[in-house]
Parts: structure tokens; C-alpha cells; sequence
């Protein structure tokens, strides 16, 4: 579809001059004598841009640029002026107009300018439409989970999102940590600007610091330019350091630096930069213990743990997983385009069971391997992969889906109990849920204390 553009002006040789060269390239043209007149047609018709000369009968230029802004505001505006009246068009590009063009007009000159804005225009409405799609995909809302722990996952989220706090996730890996930070900085103020992720494991030592922090040229062999850092390059956006506690000691104090003065200095570099840079952490081990044992510096872990997020596993969220395997499925089949109908009860049973040490992740795996392999439109047995299949308990009995659930965490958490000879405490900390769950599983389950 054409772009619209409304050129007024009273100069009938010109305002057709400049409709005849634009409609040659392609685009839908309207013309307007006045302001008056081309505000009217602006109230009536929707346009991408307008072409306006300054002094006009009727309404001045610079009168039809404000109504134009209040009457459509993605509409871009562009001044016809004389040179003797460039002041005017100054003011007028601080009130809102896009550019201006000088008279006499160069028409190769105005087709470029108009060309210039309108691509402008349409990479800004891309953009706009994928921040609005991202936010939705990263939304907490989409974060899968009804079960109680999720539910105090959520509530922190929507308590955190709104502030500048720091935050760590902690949790195994697979567990979404990730998917968390990203929700939050989705829902923050700071949405509109970058979220940079960075791996802090995966980053050779020797460059991790000039990664963080940015270099100058010729600080070290190889810098050949100036380079920012991921700090700067996240400046007024978030910054989510994936498992920290890889982080080198060394680097720890200038880290817990930035943190606190809320600036940097780029290898090779004298002078502080201001950053202005929201930080999430996460972590797959207990940093507690990582401070004990002289791996961590206490005094950063205390500046990252303002608010703590911890992800259960799902062992400690059983009743979440046909969630998670109808919005896998749903993913898949869309992504693959697949007519598939559901999962049968026994692929479920199955996956309730399993005991998922590559937690959500490793479930997602399972199911989109299940999808490509499903060619009836539902899920069975025979699209998981053996190791899975071989779980299934061969016999002919059918028990409901949680009596399966409850069978198997009492036989479970029994087995763990006697493993440390019903010390509830370490149990606990095995099984990776807090003492009060424990009692009240064994209480539901209706295990014996012995």
C-alpha cells in the first residue's frame, strides 16, 4: 500500500510541482490550497506525511504542524520555508516538524528527505510491533505455573518489576532462570531499552573484564579500537549476569564497584563512565556456601541479594508438569504445523514420574522430539524416546493420574528418608525443598515416620 502524503500550499505551481514528482515515485498524493483547507482534509483522511509551506492564507504553517500533531500523531510533517525565514523552521522543528526544505525547492533533494522519513517511520513501527510482540512472549503471565511455589515466583515478579532493585535467581539449571530475568525487565519501566544476557562461565577470564567493561585502544595486544562493554551497552536497560558465581574472584571487587558507584572504567582507561544499569544475577549454586568456602566475596554477595528468586525443581512442582507438556505441545505444533490433538494419558503418567534432572528444558526436548515424531495427532508412548518408555510400568492395572503422582512421591520420598535414616533435614535439603514441605508431604502422603 502506497504511502500517503498531503502537500499544502497556496502557490498553485509549486503544490502541483511537488504532488507530480512524488506521484511519479509511487506514492497516494492529496493536495491542499491553505491550512485551512489541509487541515480539514487531515481531520478526514489519515496521512503518513505532510508537505507545508510556512506562510499560508487562512492558517499559517506552523499553526497546521500543531493541529496535524494532535490530530494524528505518527503523522511526519515537513517545512517549505524561504532561506530569509530559517529561523521559523527552526522553531518549528522544535515544535514537532520531521525536517524542512529550502525554496527554491531542489526536488531531488525533497525525495530523498521524504524517502529518509517514511523508511524511518516504517522500521519505527516494526520496532514498536516487536517490542510489543517480545514483551508479550517474555510477559510473567507466560510463565508456566500454577502450582504454590510459582505462585510466590509470580508474586515476587510483579512486587520487583516496578523498582531499580537488584535481583538474584537462583535455581537448577534448566529451571527458566532466565525466562524469569526476562520477565522482569519486560514488565519494568525499562522496557524499552536493551536486555543484554551474558554467561559469565562462558567468557574466557582473561577477557571477561574488557567484555563487562568495555577497553580503550591499544590497552592490550589485539585492541585495535575502542570497544564498549556489555555494562554501557545496557545502559538505562537491564543487565542479567547468567551464573555468577563463575565469575572470577579477582574481578569480583570491580563488579561489586559498579554495583555501588554506579560506574565503570573500561580496561586501559583513567576516567570513571556513569552507567545507569539494572542488574539481575543468577546462580545454579548455593553462593552462601560459595562465600564460606572463599569462592564468593561476601560483600558482593550481599549487594546482589537484595531480593532472591528461587526456582523450584520439578520435583518440587509436580502438579505443573501437564502445564508445561500442553504449552510444549502447543509451541511445537504451531512452530512445525502439525495437526496434533492432544497427549494420551499414559505419555503424561509417564512424565510425571521421570525424574527430570535437566529439569523444564529437558522436558521441552522430550516434547518437541514427541511432536516431530507424532503421526496420528496424539501423543503416545511411542514417540518418547526408549529410555522413557522402558519407565512405563508394564502391567495391566490402570490407576488414576494422581494416584500415579501420589504412589510415586510417597515411594520416593520414603527412599530418601531412609537414605539418611529419617534425618528430615538433610532429606530436605536432597530432595531441594524447605523442612516445612517435607513435614507436610509426608504428613499428605501419609508416610511412616519409620
Amino acid at each position: 500500500m502506497a504511502d500517503r502524503i498531503l502537500v499544502v500550499d497556496d502557490e498553485e505551481i509549486i503544490r502541483e510541482s511537488i504532488s507530480f514528482i512524488l506521484k511519479k515515485e509511487g506514492y497516494h498524493v492529496t493536495e491542499a490550497a491553505n491550512g485551512k483547507e489541509g487541515y480539514e482534509k487531515l481531520v478526514a483522511e489519515s496521512f503518513d506525511l505532510v508537505i507545508t509551506d510556512l506562510e499560508m492564507p487562512e492558517m499559517k504553517g506552523i499553526e497546521l504542524l500543531d493541529r496535524a500533531v494532535q490530530v494524528n500523531p505518527g503523522c511526519m510533517v515537513v517545512i517549505i520555508t524561504a532561506y530569509g525565514s530559517l529561523d521559523t523552521a527552526i522553531a518549528a522543528l522544535r515544535k514537532g516538524a520531521s525536517d524542512y526544505i529550502l525554496k527554491p525547492i531542489e526536488f531531488e533533494e525533497l525525495l530523498v528527505k521524504v524517502g529518509r522519513l517514511l523508511e524511518h517511520k516504517k522500521l519505527s513501527i516494526e520496532n514498536q510491533y516487536l517490542r510489543r510482540e517480545l514483551s508479550k512472549e517474555y510477559d510473567f503471565s507466560n510463565i508456566i505455573g500454577k502450582s504454590p511455589e510459582m505462585k510466590k515466583v509470580f508474586d515476587i515478579i510483579q512486587r520487583v518489576a516496578g523498582t531499580d532493585s537488584t535481583v538474584l535467581v537462583s535455581g537448577s539449571s534448566g529451571t527458566g532462570k532466565e525466562l524469569v530475568a526476562r520477565a522482569i525487565h519486560f514488565s519494568s519501566r525499562r522496557n524499552a531499552k536493551p536486555f543484554i544476557a551474558v554467561n559469565c562461565g562462558a567468557i574466557p577470564e582473561t577477557l571477561i573484564e574488557s567484555e563487562l567493561f568495555g577497553h580503550k585502544k591499544g590497552s592490550f595486544t589485539g585492541s585495535i579500537a575502542d570497544k564498549i562493554g556489555y555494562f554501557k551497552a545496557a545502559d538505562e536497560g537491564t543487565l542479567f549476569l547468567d551464573e555468577i558465581s563463575e565469575m572470577p574472584i579477582q574481578l569480583q571487587v570491580k563488579l561489586l564497584r559498579a554495583l555501588e558507584q554506579r560506574e565503570i572504567t573500561p580496561v586501559g582507561a583513567s576516567t570513571p563512565i556513569g552507567i545507569d544499569v539494572r542488574i539481575i544475577a543468577s546462580t545454579n549454586r548455593q553462593l552462601a556456601n560459595e562465600v564460606a568456602s572463599g569462592k564468593f566475596r561476601q560483600d558482593l554477595y550481599y549487594r546482589l541479594n537484595v531480593i532472591e528468586i528461587h526456582l523450584p525443581s520439578l520435583r518440587e512442582r509436580k502438579e505443573d508438569i501437564p502445564l508445561l507438556i500442553e504449552h510444549f505441545v502447543e509451541k511445537y505444533r504451531r512452530e512445525m504445523r502439525k495437526e496434533i490433538t492432544g497427549v494420551k494419558k499414559e505419555v503424561i503418567q509417564i512424565l510425571m514420574q521421570h525424574e527430570w534432572n535437566g529439569e523444564i528444558r529437558e522436558l521441552e526436548n522430550i516434547i518437541e522430539r514427541a511432536v516431530i515424531f507424532c503421526k496420528d495427532g496424539l501423543i503416545s508412548l511411542e514417540d518418547l524416546p526408549e529410555f522413557l518408555q522402558s519407565e512405563y510400568p508394564a502391567r495391566g492395572d490402570v490407576v488414576s493420574l494422581q494416584g500415579a503422582i501420589h504412589d510415586f512421591e510417597r515411594k520416593y520420598i520414603r527412599s530418601v528418608l531412609q537414605r539418611h535414616t529419617f534425618d528430615k533435614e538433610k532429606a530436605a535439603e536432597e530432595l531441594k525443598i524447605s523442612l516445612p514441605t517435607l513435614y507436610r508431604r509426608i504428613k499428605d502422603l501419609g508416610i511412616a515416620d519409620k
